[in-house]
Parts: C-alpha cells; structure tokens; sequence
C-alpha cells in the first residue's frame, strides 16, 4: 500500500505533490481536532458519574466539541481543495506531458502500438487518475491517520487496550495487504479490456462504411459485443474477487471493537479499570471502525491506480527520437542521403540507398507498391531515424537539428489529408495560429480553395467535422495545400496528394500544388505521368533499392521499370468506353 502511495506522489508534479503533502498534514490536524471528541465525551461522562453537571461543565464540552466540529471542518475543507487542485493539475499536466512526448516518438510506434491502447491511456487512464486516485489516495491518507491519532490516544487512557489495538490493525493489514495482492493481476486485466473495448469501438465506428457496404455489421457487431462483454467479466472478476476480502476486513473491525468492549468491561469487573475508562474505551471502539473501514474498502482501488500509473509511466519512458539538438536555420535545403538503410521489425525496407537533391529541384519517387517510397521520405524528413548511414540538410546530419528546427523547412501534403473539427481559418492557419485573416485568404485564394469557401454557410469561420468528414476528397486536399502554403516552408513533400482526386477538381489542385510548391524543393511520389515526367530527376524504387534514376527521356530509353510504367499508364488512357 504504502509502495503505492508512493509511486503516485513521485508521479504528480513538484508543486502538485505538494499539494498532496499539505493536504496530509491538514489531515492530521483534521484527525486530531476529530479525536477533541473523546475528551469532550470524556469530561461530560465524568460529570455525570460524579452526579456534577454544572452550566460550567455543559459550556466545556459544548465549547470542545464546537473545536473539534469547527476545527475538524475547516481542516478538511483546505485538505479536500489542496487534493482537488493537485489531482486536477497533476492529471492535465500529466495529459499534456503525454500529448507532448507521444509527438516526438518515433512513427514506428504508433504501428506496434494500437490507438485504442494510447487513447485509452490518454483518457480512461488519466480519467481513472484524475477521478478516482485523488480521492482513494486522501481516503486511505487520511483514514491511516486519524487511525493513528486515536490509537495513540488509546495507548494514554490504557496502554493495555492500545496492545489489543496494535495487535488488531497488524491483522487488518494483514487482510488487506492480501487484497492488494489479489488484485494486482485483475487490475491489470481491468484496464488491459478497457483499452481493448476502446480499439473495438474505434475500429467499428472508423470503419462502418466498409462494414455496411460489405454486410459485415452482424460480425463486426459480434467482436464489438465480445469485446463488451470480455470488459464486463473483468470488472465484475475484480469485484467479486474482492469482495471476500473486503468483507474479511470489515468483520475483523467490528470483531475488534468488540473485543475492545469486551475487554474493557472484564478490566472494569475485575477492579483494573474504572468505569469512565470504560466508557470511553467502549465509545472509542466505534470510532475507530468508522475511520479504518473507508480506508480499507478504498484502499482496494490503490492497485488500479497504481496500474494506471504504470501506464502512463510507460508510454513517459518511451525512448524518444533525440530532440533536444541544435535550433538551426539552414542557408540552403540541399538534401544528401548517405548509403542509408532502416529495418521495421526485421524486415529491411531501405536498402543502402543514397541520393542527392539539390536545392530548389523537384524529384519524383516511383516505384511498385510496398518498395519504400513513403518510408524513404520519411527517413529525409525525420519522421524516423536511419539504422546506418546519414540525412543531411544544408550539409548538417538531420539528427543534430532539433525536431522543431527541423521541421520548420518541411511541408507535407498526403494523399489522406487530417482536418480538425475547427474552423477552416484554424485548419488553414494551423501552423501559424496568430496568423491574420488576410494572409488566411491569401493562402487560400492560392489554393483554390476561396470559392467553395465562401459558398458555406459560415464561409471561413464554417466548423468542419472531425477529419474534415463535410468536406469532398478534393477540398480537403485543396485546404491542406493551403496550411501548407501558409506555412511557406522551403522543402515540400507530396506523398501522392493527387492520387484520388476527381477529374473535375484536378485542374485546381494542379494549380494549387503549382502555387505551392514555387522556387520549393519538391519531393513527390506520384502515379500519375503528367506529374512526373516533368521532374527534375526521378528515382525508381524497387525492394528498398534505387533500381533506376534520370530524367524521363533518359529513363525512357531503358528498358526497366520506369518504362513499363509509363507504357502501362499510356495503354490504360488510351481505352475509350
């Protein structure tokens, strides 16, 4: 229990941690101003064996016990805001730690790792952290100390009767001590199904479309439900596995205060104990149950907690790429590629592939699918980090930039473009988001993209779906090159951006991509000739490999892939219907 407590007051942030220590201590006043009660019970007792009760003796305990009441409320007050505060900010800042560490971790991760996994970490976890944890951790605090103070003050009015304490809480945390054990593994499992029923319902709802159009709703349903169902099993395993011992240690409290009773009446029979003694022995007993039994029955959540602690320790201690390098402004965005290989689970995917582009020329990547055209731009632009040889931009290894300084120089346009349910201003300005209005119009206006904008009900301030999901293929596209065009970086990379467009947004596109990528350095992958033959130099991958490299006319003249593709693609728009 205490290793727990532990782990979760390293985990919280210096000034939230202690907020959670501050809060302990105010506990422990609160406990002691609660235990103000025994000697208020105490004194009025006394009176009313001695046959005494005065105005003056009413007045004491009255004025103890509105100092306990008073003293006891306001202590728990402070202590339930400083640990509200803590669990709040330590959960925010702890989401934002997440949010910022997964965006520097390598791409590969996010392939051995599924989403559901990461957002369940995200929310679930956090919200476990920030509902549950706050509140079990200062239970079971506080219940523990008040324990604590009453014990000891047990020990004052009998010692006897705080041995027979003692030795009743060693047994309690015994009980418990086998409950926390019991529950480390259905804990585990619990969140373990959560993140599972989270990557169901992510995957049912990404992919509806295709299961509808494929009549896979009753399968796809059957895993949804499965992955319910296997989620309420655990839940309820962890529950019912938990529920002997809990009921074990609320027996054992009521079973002591029975002894405690017990007890004090033979010492009071047998002469060794007065009779006020007694009766405070008898009414601390109650107490005593009260405050340990919310801290037991709480104490249970401490491994889910502890759980939810690791996993977001895990995906904290994740190696990032190394970022924290040189902020650098290159004077020329010459890229140079060095024999390089990169490897994904065993499997080689670049092949010892070196290569030159020059500042300000356009290369055209073509190659069959699955030879490693996409891996091999992402390896020029850091989205993963080479297994041998070196990238360099302006003559600097890419790794001694840091990331930000990095990707300052490249734009992106993919063939799936991601929009964010905001504005369309805030997607296009996402890069620059204290950009004015004006320059939001002038990017889109060079996109194509100001028509169909101003044609919404909202025009620019019009809120998109999540994904972009109210918008076509096209003008999703089109807005994408215009964030990019805000951007202005001088290197861009189209990882096959006009691969699903249709004819009639084609013309636009072309001549949105135009306006982007002017004096750019342009590294596209692309099926399409007209977007290729014009190129600079073009490189044909093959198995990792750069089988060819030329300008159309030279690769033309060989025979080799290059060529094949071409007269494919000849032979494909030549059919007439």
């Amino acid at each position: 229990m205490f290793k727990i407590l532990k782990r979760f007051f390293d985990f919280c942030e210096p000034a939230d941690r202690k907020r959670f220590y501050a809060s302990i201590v105010l506990s422990l006043f609160q406990a002691m101003f609660e235990a103000l009660k025994i000697p208020a019970i105490a004194c009025m007792v006394k009176a009313l064996l001695e046959q005494n009760v005065t105005g003056k003796t009413c007045l004491i305990c009255l004025g103890i016990m509105l100092v306990s009441i008073i003293g006891s409320g306001a202590f728990k007050a402070k202590a339930t805001m400083l640990q509200t505060e803590g669990g709040y900010n330590t959960c925010a800042n702890k989401r934002m730690q997440l949010a910022e560490h997964l965006r520097y971790l390598p791409m590969g991760y996010y392939n051995e790792n599924s989403l559901g996994r990461i957002m369940s970490v995200t929310t679930n976890t956090m919200q476990n952290l920030e509902n549950v944890a706050t509140r079990v951790v200062m239970l079971v605090c506080s219940g523990l100390l008040a324990t604590a103070v009453i014990t000891l003050m047990l020990i004052v009015f009998d010692w006897r009767i705080g041995l027979i304490l003692c030795g009743g809480l060693a047994v309690f945390f015994a009980i418990n001590s086998g409950m926390m054990t019991a529950s480390a593994d259905m804990a585990k499992q619990k969140l373990e199904k959560d993140s599972a029923l989270v990557a169901k319902v992510i995957e049912y709802i990404q992919g509806i479309f295709e299961v509808r159009t494929f009549r896979l709703t009753g399968r796809r349903s059957r895993d949804l439900n499965i992955a319910i169902d296997e989620n309420e099993n655990a839940n309820s395993a962890m529950e019912l596995k938990l529920i002997p011992f809990m009921t074990m240690q609320s027996f054992w409290l009521k079973a002591l205060g029975t002894v405690i009773v017990l007890v004090s009446v033979l010492l009071h029979i047998s002469g060794s104990m007065d009779l006020l003694t007694t009766i405070i022995m008898i009414i601390s007993s109650y107490l005593i149950y009260a405050q340990l039994d919310n801290a037991g029955k709480y104490s249970a959540l401490l491994r889910t907690v502890d759980v939810s602690v690791r996993q977001a320790q895990d995906i904290l201690a994740t190696p990032q790429m190394d970022i924290s390098d040189a902020d650098i402004t290159p004077a020329h965005c010459n890229i140079h590629a060095d024999n390089i290989s990169f490897a994904y689970e065993k499997r080689k995917i670049i092949d010892s592939i070196s290569l030159d582009i020059p500042e300000r020329t356009t290369t055209a990547i073509v190659g069959p699918s699955g030879g490693g055209k996409t891996t091999l731009t992402s390896l020029l632009s850091r989205f993963w980090d080479v297994d041998a040889g070196t990238v360099t931009l302006d003559g600097k290894d890419v790794r001694q930039y840091s990331m930000d300084a990095l990707m300052k120089n490249y734009s992106f346009v993919f063939q799936r473009v991601y929009l964010f349910a905001d504005t369309i201003a805030n997607n296009i300005r996402f890069g620059q988001p204290d950009a004015p209005m004006e320059k939001v119009i002038e990017a889109a206006k060079k996109a194509c993209c100001h028509d169909f904008i101003m044609q919404l009900p909202d025009g620019y301030d019009t809120v998109i779906g999540e994904g972009g999901a109210s918008l076509s293929g096209g003008e999703k596209q089109r807005i994408s090159i215009a964030r990019a065009i805000m951007k202005d970086a001088p290197v861009i990379v189209l990882d096959e951006a006009t691969a699903n467009v249709d004819p009639e947004n084609e013309a636009e596109l072309m001549q949105a991509i135009d306006a982007l990528t002017k004096e750019k350095t342009i590294i596209m992958i692309a099926h399409r000739l007209k977007t290729v033959r014009n190129a600079d130099q073009i490189l044909v991958i093959d198995g990792g490999k750069i089988a060819q490299r030329g300008t159309h006319e030279t690769l033309m003249r060989e025979d080799g892939i290059y060529r094949s593709f071409v007269e494919s693609r000849r032979e494909a728009a030549s059919w007439r219907l």
